[in-house]
């Protein structure tokens, strides 16, 4: 079989999981809760289980899951969504991405992609035939060259890949970004895919920039969000995608001969659990305390934390440490100190020599603790 992946090989996170299983490591790599979610959740799925909601449900997503989700988008963002129309219920965010640029991308079209990025972006545009064009994030803030975007414009640009909260940086976007977004495609025909699985995990009293807060951005994006950030439920991967109406009937072409519909009690479930907003709303205060926590007890190690604004990452600089890759440190970390974590050299086609590793933070106070002592105790 020719590959249309010649390039791939295994992803980062599956190697550094297994590497960690096989030292018996700390794991920090992969980004997924340690700690249960609310049990109420899992006992709105029993309720729909035994409520005989067991059959497929509508291909668009269970009706009263679309309606919460309009409801709480038009609240926070006072945005009008139409949750017939403009909403899609998907298994995870990743899929939604796939599916919006397989709906979008034909061969020769160009997509900007901001890296360091999540490793699925540059991957489904090649399959679809697009090229990725790569506008690198300054470091060390890891901002945006808004100049350098000005610049790589062309005619053959379809879209524009944005990711905030990011992964795996923790850098957001502000609303001067937006603007100058905004400036940049007017009068243009350029889509904006705009990842915001971590939209409720924004700290430092900052506030999420999400494209459906702009009208004029609104208008010309797919927005991606994810259940399983917001309920510590990755494993359920249950996610949502907004868009226009027409390119919405366009995404669902593909859907329906794709996965057709997802999981019809998780839905169920989650639709009622959204009448208490609290659940999201008081999340980013939760998770800046881990992230909090995980910094004191990295203090007494020789890493340098890097400013986190987002996400459940944050990126720690070793250049006080060694002058190795990030991939091999990586390794001598999960070998030597049984912690695992993720070479921010990952997210790159061709990574800069940072030296910096992306730590996980969304897990229990003693795994932070311990992972920062086996730290300690290796030298590091």
């Amino acid at each position: 079989m020719r590959s249309k992946l010649p390039q791939a090989g295994t992803t980062i996170f599956t190697v550094m999981s297994e590497l960690a299983a096989k030292h018996k490591a700390i794991n920090l790599g992969q980004g997924f809760p340690d700690f249960p979610m609310d049990e109420a959740l899992t006992e709105g799925v029993h309720k729909a289980m035994r409520d005989n909601l067991n059959q497929y449900t509508h291909m668009n997503g269970f009706p009263l899951l679309r309606e919460r989700i309009a409801d709480k988008v038009n609240t926070l963002y006072n945005a009008q969504v139409h949750p017939d129309k403009n909403i899609t219920v998907t298994p995870g965010g990743t899929y939604a991405l796939f599916t919006a640029l397989t709906a979008l991308i034909h061969p020769g079209d160009e997509v900007i992609v901001f890296e360091p990025a999540y490793d699925s972006y540059i991957p489904t545009i090649e399959i679809n035939g697009g090229k990725a064009v790569s506008v690198l994030l300054t470091y060390p803030d890891y901002s945006i060259d808004w100049e350098e975007v000005r610049a790589k414009i062309n005619p053959a640009t379809k879209a524009i890949l944005l990711n905030s909260p990011h992964n795996p940086t923790g850098a957001i976007l502000t609303e001067q970004d937006m603007r100058t977004l905004e400036s940049i495609v007017q009068d243009t025909e350029i889509v904006i895919i705009s990842d915001e699985v971590y939209e409720h995990l924004v700290f430092n009293g900052h506030s999420h920039e999400s494209v459906l807060k702009y009208p004029a951005l609104a208008s010309r994006s797919f927005a991606v969000y994810s259940f399983g950030k917001v309920y510590n439920c990755t494993g359920w991967k249950l996610g949502y995608i907004i868009g226009p109406d027409e390119w919405m009937k366009e995404f669902r072409k593909i859907h329906q001969f794709n996965c057709f519909t997802c999981n019809t009690p998780m839905q169920a479930a989650i639709a009622e659990y959204l009448s208490e907003p609290d659940a999201y709303l008081l999340l980013s205060k939760k998770m800046q305390v881990q992230k909090e926590k995980l910094e004191h007890y990295m203090s007494a190690t020789r890493f340098k934390p890097m400013v986190s604004n987002g996400s459940y990452f944050q990126l720690y600089s070793y250049e006080n440490i060694s002058n190795e890759s990030e991939n091999d440190f990586a390794v001598r970390l999960v070998e030597t100190a049984g912690v695992a974590t993720i070479p921010a050299a990952a997210f790159y086609r061709q990574p800069p020599n940072h030296r910096v590793l992306r730590f996980c933070f969304c897990k229990k106070d003693e795994v932070l603790e311990e992972a920062a002592s086996r730290l300690v105790r290796a030298g590091y």
